[in-house]
């Protein structure tokens, strides 16, 4: 029995899927990574909305500021003593081969801060 060329068909074969493996951690770290964006945003809208006297302004304004994701939107809920800021995006899976077999992914995060007088 003749073995040669055996462990060159098991690489061709174990290619695509390594290549897929691949791709998938990668559509991972890019969702992780706008997670990390979407965070930073509503903490940073949160932080100019409890300082502001027109909250809504001023946190869409420091969560556009503080990432190049877009669009985010923002809603901001605000009573007396707390202000509290939420963000969304939709992360497109548009990594290749990956993305086209996973739906977008919403993103959100919020972020509560103690109302300051301006």
């Amino acid at each position: 029995m003749n073995d040669r060329g055996q462990s060159t068909a098991e690489l061709a074969l174990a290619t695509p899927l390594i290549c897929l493996l691949v791709c998938g951690l990668v559509q991972v770290g890019v969702i992780v990574r706008d997670q990390i964006a979407v965070q930073l945003a509503a903490r940073e809208a949160a932080r100019s909305a409890a300082i502001s006297s027109d909250p809504q302004t001023a946190a869409a304004l420091a969560a556009r500021q503080s990432t190049t994701l877009t669009p985010l939107e923002v809603d901001v809920s605000n009573d007396a003593y707390v202000v509290t800021v939420v963000v969304r995006y939709v992360e497109h899976t548009d990594v290749p081969l990956i993305g086209m077999f996973l739906p977008d992914v919403e993103l959100t995060a919020s972020a509560s801060m103690a109302s300051e007088p301006p």
